[in-house]
């Protein structure tokens, strides 16, 4: 053999030595998030972390986990395991120093592989939610020749997109229960179309629809059907029933009086979005910061950015008197932040308002940096909600164009033209008059508004006079010839105007009034003082302020004729929606550190900025709630991304890839399919530009999600759960597709869509509430049948039949509805009244449908399943038919009873009863 062959065959022989080596090395490894996360997190970080550092030692973070602990050592000596106090410490058998302490010892095994883990030079892992999505190799299936098309092969042949792939790699490789299961063939046409249907429209189909697919023998037929599902405009709106848990929506404020709050226009700015397939990173960055959004030529923000921005407004107001605003107002900040990290982070970020996270990497003071980008917005928790988006109508509007067109034509700068805009269109920048001082003879009535009695006074601090001279009063007295001076500087000093209040009955009702000032350069404080010598107990009230500039070519010092014009516009009555709207100047708040969480206790002031276990924020976004949106969808993004992937993933199967939706952070439950997660996230945001129906329409196309729900006993016992999708999901509908379906089945539903809500029949007695005149008005005509998500939303009385299927009272955002099975939901749908009118509607159309009660019940299921009844079912519900009918004729008072009119058969009142137990079947409220 000659020596340079040898030479090569021994080269060979130490490479392939070497490869082995090194693979059984990196095999051998011990990863820190799945391996030694966890046990820190179950032994020791309840002690040792973000809450508690006994010992000043913490795993909660490298740093700290490195460090020296109080005593000098080093618990954790990294390639030094022997070294490591924290190896010794878990060893002992002396109950007062072994840890955990007070709680069982650790196992050999989990001591050892802390022990290799150290060895291994403790490396510390970023566990996998907050690492950068980086886009997976598509997995490969089948043989070598059918990846050809040479062969065939199940795999291959099963498999329709490359979700499938990920799905079918995820069970090769688990040797336990690859075995037990497979694929489970495609559903049957009627479950697919019934399926797709009710997850992407929230509606069953109709029967057309059905028959239509049947008929459709074209190879892409059921992909035409779900792009139909898509463009439907019944889309938008089943997909807003499901952001409405997360927005907290409600058509009330919350809290004690629950009054109503109109939010209407932002369920229906949601339902366009959806349906104009809006990217969802700027279906984002509007929700966040749509007043924040600069649009060409530098115009002001639309109508509809502006009402996006609802999304932060649906958080509760307390209108209860005594209550102090400023308390509320940061319980309303508060809920923003962690409701921001709830919809697009996925991570609990809550308990880091008072202290630092436990079990992730957030420190306490990163959740006020964070609170800072909110902490700046104008509402501050007055009954009137205010910043509100006034929308006017007939002469109202008229007047509106009129002033805007003089104001363009008269302006000598663009910002004139925002002025006004902005004053006539949400009546900002005010000062709201809680933040009066200096009583008196004064008092905060209701802990609400500044009210004066006669010889009194207030403060208004520090205001900025420069360049404006208009000063515009919210007010109201029940008082006669009282006369409100206002001062400068002092109760003594300069005059700046004198004006008599408008007798408006009362205090609380109040007008708003524009007059002129004199040219003041500077910040003054201004004194309001009163004189009301005929009535000096009444009070006056004084609403809010506002200190503007004159609208161009009106007097200086005197008003014209547009700011009489402005006034009438500020008096009329406008449909107000609360909206977002940033403080800037004087309005800008600074932020501090609330000292274990409590807001009166201040302490390191902090500027806005993002965790730092996060990428950083560019230096060229604005730290504002515009620059964090930017920030949040980027590219480089670690979680919103994948925290909407498996949203929308746990609509369709019921459950996400992370089950936890509401938390992808270290104590959620790992994701049962990681790669496909993160491949669906790069995809989501690189492919489809964020467009959520080109997602939705991926996932819908794969085999995966058209497997039937059929399982066998083996499958069942081995995957309870289907957390490998070797079969397709079975899901209770939702509350609203529960109630959709009946109506819509029964004939009964209404297609209007967008509009005020409605209040269709519910029981008598709901609405309770001590300290509110409001009440349940029935809807009339259509509006009675309109789809779930546009009844009328109280928060503290929720519609009685969607709490019992599980929907959340709005109070909060709610991530995840957790399904039930009670026999309320039973009683509710066999007895609320919507349900049995739908049944004796459905029983109407029945009886014209067979000339046998057999022929009329099959009709019937046809119509609610798309599918024939089995002749045993059949049988059942005939016997119940026959029977309901024996004892109405024996009853027929009960008959006409039931059905609601003086002449209702037996036979009738015997399908409604046959009707209204089909919709009640299990089968009919779930989803196949």
């Amino acid at each position: 053999m000659k020596p340079l062959f040898r030479l090569s065959i021994a080269l060979v022989v130490l490479l392939t030595l070497s490869s082995v080596v090194w693979l059984t090395v990196r095999e051998d490894r011990v990863d820190f998030n799945t391996q030694i996360k966890p046990l820190l997190n179950k032994n020791c970080i309840a002690c040792h972390g973000g809450v508690k550092k006994a010992s000043n030692f913490s795993v909660l973070f490298e740093h700290e986990a490195l460090a020296a602990a109080k005593s000098g050592k080093h618990a954790i000596v990294p390639g030094n395991a022997d070294a490591s106090e924290l190896i010794r410490r878990l060893t002992l058998d002396d109950p007062e120093e072994r840890m955990p302490l007070e709680a069982p010892p650790l196992k050999k095994e989990e001591i050892e592989l802390l022990r290799k883990w150290i060895d291994q030079g403790a490396e510390w892992g970023k566990h996998w939610a907050y690492q950068p999505v980086e886009k997976p190799e598509v997995p490969q299936i089948g043989t070598f020749w059918s990846r050809l098309g040479l062969a065939k092969n199940d795999e291959v042949s099963w498999a329709k997109n490359e979700i499938d792939h990920f799905v079918l790699d995820k069970i090769a490789h688990d040797t336990e229960l690859a075995p037990y299961l497979k694929p489970t063939p495609e559903a049957d046409r009627v479950t697919l179309i019934r399926r797709v249907s009710l997850d992407l429209t929230g509606l069953p189909p109709t029967e057309q629809e059905v028959t239509d697919f049947l008929k459709d023998t074209s190879p892409n037929a059921y992909e035409k059907m779900v792009d139909r599902a898509l463009a439907s405009p019944t889309y938008g709106e089943r997909w807003t029933g499901m952001w409405l848990d997360l927005a907290r929506y409600a058509d009330t404020k919350g809290y004690e009086a629950d009054l109503s709050r109109p939010m209407w226009r932002y369920r229906d700015w949601l339902i366009r979005a959806f349906n104009e397939d809006k990217p969802f990173d700027q279906f984002t960055v509007e929700q966040l910061a749509g007043d924040l959004v600069p649009n060409r030529n530098g115009s002001p923000p639309t109508d509809d950015q502006l009402v996006a921005t609802g999304f932060h407004r649906n958080t509760m107001t307390n209108d209860e008197g005594g209550t102090q605003d400023e308390e509320f107002r940061v319980a309303a900040v508060l809920d923003r932040v962690n409701t921001t990290w709830d919809v697009w982070q996925g991570t609990t970020f809550g308990c880091v308002q008072c202290h630092s996270h436990p079990y992730d990497p957030f420190t306490h003071e990163d959740y006020y940096k964070y609170l800072a980008f909110f902490n700046n917005t104008r509402d501050e928790d007055v009954p009137s909600d205010t910043p509100t988006l006034r929308f006017y109508k007939g002469q109202d509007s008229a007047k509106v164009q009129q002033l805007q067109t003089w104001v363009r034509q008269h302006a000598t700068n663009p910002q004139q033209v925002k002025t006004a805009e902005r004053l006539t269109r949400l009546t900002e920048p005010k000062v709201n008059s809680h933040s009066f001082d200096q009583y008196v003879n004064a008092s905060l009535m209701g802990a609400m508004y500044t009210a004066i009695q006669d010889g009194g006074s207030a403060r208004i601090k520090n205001m900025d006079l420069n360049g404006k001279n208009r000063l515009i009063l919210a007010w109201g007295t029940k008082a006669e010839n009282a006369v409100m001076t206002i001062h400068q500087d002092s109760v003594t000093g300069p005059v700046l105007t004198r004006q008599p209040v408008p007798k408006t009955g009362s205090p609380w009702r109040d007008t708003t009034l524009v007059f002129a000032l004199p040219q003041v350069s500077g910040r003054h404080h201004l004194y309001l003082t009163l004189s009301s010598p005929k009535n000096p107990k009444e009070w006056v009230m004084i609403k809010w302020v506002s200190v503007q500039p004159a609208l161009p070519g009106q007097p200086a010092t005197v008003l014209g004729e547009m700011d009489h014009k402005l006034t009438e516009i500020l008096n009329a009555k406008a449909e107000l929606v609360p909206i977002m709207q940033e403080g800037v100047g004087d309005q800008a708040r600074e932020t501090f550190v609330f000292q274990r969480g409590n807001w009166l206790v201040k302490g390191k002031k902090v500027t806005p900025d993002v965790p730092h276990s996060l990428p950083p924020m560019p230096g060229d976004l604005p730290r504002n709630r515009l620059g964090l949106a930017r920030w949040m969808v980027s590219r480089q993004h670690p979680l919103t991304a994948r925290v909407a992937v498996n949203r929308f993933w746990e609509q369709l199967f019921g459950t996400g890839i992370v089950e936890t939706v509401e938390d992808i952070g270290t104590q959620g439950i790992p994701p049962s399919h990681r790669e496909l997660l993160d491949w669906l996230a790069a995809e989501f945001m690189e492919t489809d530009h964020w467009s959520v129906k080109k997602l939705l329409r991926r996932i819908v196309l794969s085999a995966t999600y058209r497997q039937s729900s059929k399982v066998s006993p083996e499958a069942l016992a081995k995957d309870p759960w289907n957390k490998m999708l070797m079969r397709g999901p079975r899901v209770r509908l939702t509350a609203e597709q529960v109630r959709d379906q009946a109506l819509a089945t029964s004939g009964l539903l209404s297609k209007k869509q967008f509009g005020p809500s409605v209040m269709p029949v519910q029981p008598d007695g709901i609405w309770q509430s001590p300290y509110s005149p409001e009440s349940w008005k029935l809807s009339q005509g259509e509006d009675r049948y309109r789809r779930a998500l546009y009844t009328y939303w109280k928060r503290t009385a929720p519609y009685p039949s969607m709490i019992t299927f599980d929907s959340p009272s709005r109070e909060f955002c709610q991530l995840r509805r957790l399904r039930t099975n009670t026999p309320l939901q039973a009683l509710v749908t066999l007895n609320d009244p919507v349900y049995v009118e739908a049944a004796q509607h459905l029983a109407d159309w029945m009886r014209y449908q067979g000339k046998t009660p057999e022929q009329q019940i099959q009709a019937g299921f046809q119509r609610i399943m798309l599918r024939p009844l089995s002749t045993a079912k059949l049988a059942v519900l005939a016997r119940l038919y026959q029977k309901a009918k024996m004892q109405y004729q024996q009853q027929p008072e009960e008959a006409r009873k039931l059905l609601s009119c003086t002449d209702g058969t037996p036979e009738l009142a015997a399908l409604t009863i046959t009707a209204n137990t089909m919709l009640n079947l299990d089968e009919v409220v779930t989803k196949e």
